[in-house]
């Protein structure tokens, strides 16, 4: 493992009780960094888990679709970790539903809980870091930004909607010295997809779609991934950067060869 320079560092990460947010908060931790897990729900399993890795783990329980609770959450982990360098904004909601039977419930969810929450948490984590005159932002996307599949509108569009917001916030905080980066991830199995593909025929439709023929693993394609945009270290001078981890679906390519005749065209 390459040394990030985050030792002694302290982080928040929303959502970071399961699936990806989970994975960056192990490797961040194995790296040295003190970690506050904010979640809807409670998960001392994740806390416990980062804990065995020898440094301190606090559970905060937010929902993070309420500016309250946001408010909140920044306050908690500053207080419970003794100050914040690094922020992490992972939490997402995927409430599908088609264009015309969409409800004000799973529409406001959806935009609460990936826009403004993201929004709420950075007003809050950045005037903190403005305060202490450092900090690293890294919030995570999804390339349901480049790909369209029917019935979850709500969640590429919110999803989308980070992309610009991310670009403004790395602008208005980088006289500052403050870092703001964006990490798109796309196929991982996660708590929140793997309701989409436990079904085999359907799993295997999309990872044809995938150049690299599988999803992603976590704690090894985000994690590393992470920690190099959060690291003033390795990454001093990004700001305002989005890396794609998505097995090159992003490209979008065309089914005119089977992998075979690619492979046969270039040996």
């Amino acid at each position: 493992m390459i040394d990030a320079g985050l030792k002694g560092k302290k982080a928040l990460i929303t959502g970071g009780g399961v699936g990806i947010g989970l994975a960056v908060a192990r490797y961040l931790a194995e790296q040295g960094v003190d970690i506050a897990i904010a979640n809807r729900g409670d998960y001392p399993e994740a806390v416990g888990e980062i804990t065995s890795l020898g440094v301190k783990a606090i559970g905060i329980r937010a929902d993070m679709s309420k500016e309250e609770d946001v408010v909140r959450m920044v306050k908690e982990a500053v207080a419970g970790l003794g100050g914040l360098d690094l922020y992490v904004n992972n939490v997402a909601a995927h409430w599908d539903e088609p264009t015309m039977k969409v409800t004000s419930e799973g529409w406001m969810n959806t935009v609460n809980t990936n826009l403004s929450a993201c929004v709420y948490a950075c007003r809050e984590v950045g005037r903190h870091f403005i305060e202490n005159g450092r900090g690293s932002i890294l919030i995570i996307a999804s390339t349901a930004t480049y790909t369209l599949c029917p019935g979850e509108f709500a969640y590429r569009t919110t999803k989308t909607a980070l992309v610009p917001y991310m670009e403004c916030l790395a602008a208005e905080l980088a006289p500052f010295g403050i870092r703001v980066n964006m990490l798109t991830p796309g196929l991982f199995i996660t708590r929140m997809t793997e309701g989409l593909y436990h079904e085999e025929e359907f799993l295997q439709k999309v990872l044809a779609e995938i150049p690299f023929r599988k999803p992603g693993d976590a704690y090894a394609d985000i994690g590393p991934a992470a920690a190099l945009l959060l690291s003033d270290k390795l990454s001093s001078y990004t700001t305002g950067a989005n890396l794609v981890i998505d097995g090159g679906i992003k490209m979008r390519v065309l089914p005119w060869r089977s992998d075979e005749e690619v492979r046969q065209m270039n040996t």
